[in-house]
């Protein structure tokens, strides 16, 4: 997790837990409660800061789109769909998305077999029930749109959908921006090619699981319009 810090807001004993064999490496960890497995981390931080204040959710206020007239999906194993509302369809195959705001009222995204799913300029909402699912022999290559409201997501699920959602793309695979399913587990698989594009990603779950050789990198100036996303917090007395 190359410039990345990761915060937990749980207040359990092990919020932050390493398995098995698994490895670190990340700017630090911080987390409300405690951490298990942490011993043989590579942080850039002094230690592992434990028991700390929770970290504000940098999402809490958006308010996703009206709902406009559904849409049907174009047939075929390649589309390319456009924006607008979807709803109780399945988005499968090889699937280029126009840039644009995407919202599937339930269905899901799904792409079967070797299908890829690009988009650049996008934010999808995964609204009533909705899901996302990419394979790990499946390609996802999704970045926000810069400016406007949702700038800087790329993903949004609502809390009340508590639906994963499963990030396992195989070599060439990216996702930059926030993914946002506060109310859900979040999965991110991946190999050393599964990447954030060196840019900027931004995970936001109930819970958050990595596997595989995930790799992503932070370097988030000007992508994620005003929804900033700090870790933790402090309180200062002053006089």
């Amino acid at each position: 997790m190359e410039g990345c810090v990761l915060a937990a807001n749980s207040k359990s004993y092990s919020a932050v837990t390493l398995d098995g064999a698994a490895n670190l490496n990340a700017e630090c960890v911080l987390t409300s409660g405690r951490t298990s497995g942490l011993g043989a981390a590579d942080l850039e931080c002094p230690k592992v800061l434990e028991k700390q204040y929770p970290s504000v959710d940098p999402l809490a206020g958006i308010e996703p789109p009206s709902y406009t007239s559904c849409q049907s999906v174009p047939g075929g194993k390649t589309k390319t769909p456009s924006p607008g509302t979807y709803c109780g369809k399945t988005i499968s195959g090889e699937v280029t998305l126009e840039a644009g705001v995407y919202i599937l009222r339930g269905g899901r995204v799904n792409l079967g077999g070797n299908g890829f799913l690009i988009g650049a300029g996008v934010t999808i909402f995964l609204m009533e029930d909705a899901e996302f699912t990419i394979n790990v022999n499946e390609i996802v290559q999704l970045s926000p749109q810069e400016t406007g409201p949702y700038a800087g997501i790329t993903i949004y699920q609502p809390k009340s959908n508590t639906n994963t959602v499963s990030i396992n793309g195989t070599s060439g695979s990216f996702v930059d921006g926030f993914v946002y399913a506060s109310g859900a587990h979040v999965s991110f698989t991946g190999n050393a090619g599964a990447t954030a594009d060196g840019e900027c990603l931004r995970i936001v779950g109930d819970t958050i699981e990595f596997n595989g050789n995930s790799w992503y990198g932070a370097n988030c100036e000007g992508k994620l319009g005003d929804h900033a996303l700090t870790a933790g917090r402090h309180i200062s007395i002053v006089r």
